[in-house]
Formats: structure tokens, C-alpha cells, sequence
């Protein structure tokens, strides 16, 4: 449980993304800034071609259900920020199963490979 929350307060902290009062405002070329998670939210800045990708299509989709169009200044994408995490690793490293597979399939991947890592109180 502790590990958990001292790994959201890093992903959610300063040092993972430029605070509001940053100077450096500027996102790279080719990259978008998206906000994760529901409670808790993480930003991150990822390659904007990843956004054509069926499965993030689909989590598009299921945040503009929850959010609507409307977002101020970044995406909105409602997911666990680890499933997030998984799926931009997958991209990132051109895993050819992401290829394939449907939302629900990567849900299910994701869980069921992390569920051998979790404490045995959950």
C-alpha cells in the first residue's frame, strides 16, 4: 500500500511534469499533454501519433462519456495511470500486440499480469 502511494506522489509530482507557473509552457512538437486517472490525476506528455491508435481511440472515447468534448488545456483520459503507463510502454517499444488487440483484451492482460505482484491484503 505505501509503495503505491509514494509511486502516485512521484508520477503526480513536479518533477514529472512542468508546474503551471513554468516558464517553459511549450510542448514539443509532436506531443500532446494529457491528464490520467479519475481521483487522482497524473500528467504526462506523450508522441501525438500515439492518439490514432485504436486502443487509445477507444479510451478517448470512454473519458469524452465521462468528461464530455471540454478540457482545459490538456486530454482527459480516465484510466488507471498504470494501465496508462502499460499501454504507452507497449507503444513505445513497437510491442506488435498492441496491434491486435482491443481495449478489453488489454485491460485484462494488464490486470491479470499484475496480480501476482500484489500484496496479498488486496
Amino acid at each position: 500500500m505505501r509503495s503505491s502511494i509514494v509511486k502516485k506522489l512521484l508520477c503526480c509530482g513536479a518533477k514529472s511534469f512542468p508546474s503551471e507557473s513554468s516558464s517553459d509552457d511549450a510542448v514539443p512538437e509532436g506531443h500532446v499533454r494529457v491528464n490520467v486517472g479519475k481521483d487522482i490525476v497524473c500528467k504526462f506528455e506523450m508522441e501525438a501519433n500515439y492518439l490514432n491508435h485504436p486502443l487509445f481511440e477507444n479510451l478517448l472515447r470512454l473519458s469524452e462519456e465521462e468528461f464530455g468534448y471540454s478540457y482545459d488545456g490538456a486530454l482527459r483520459i480516465v484510466c488507471d495511470v498504470d494501465l496508462f503507463q502499460y499501454l504507452l510502454h507497449l507503444l513505445k517499444t513497437s510491442n506488435p500486440s498492441a496491434h491486435y488487440m482491443e481495449l478489453p483484451d488489454l485491460i485484462s492482460k494488464f490486470y491479470s499480469s499484475n496480480a501476482t505482484h500484489l500484496p496479498a491484503d488486496q
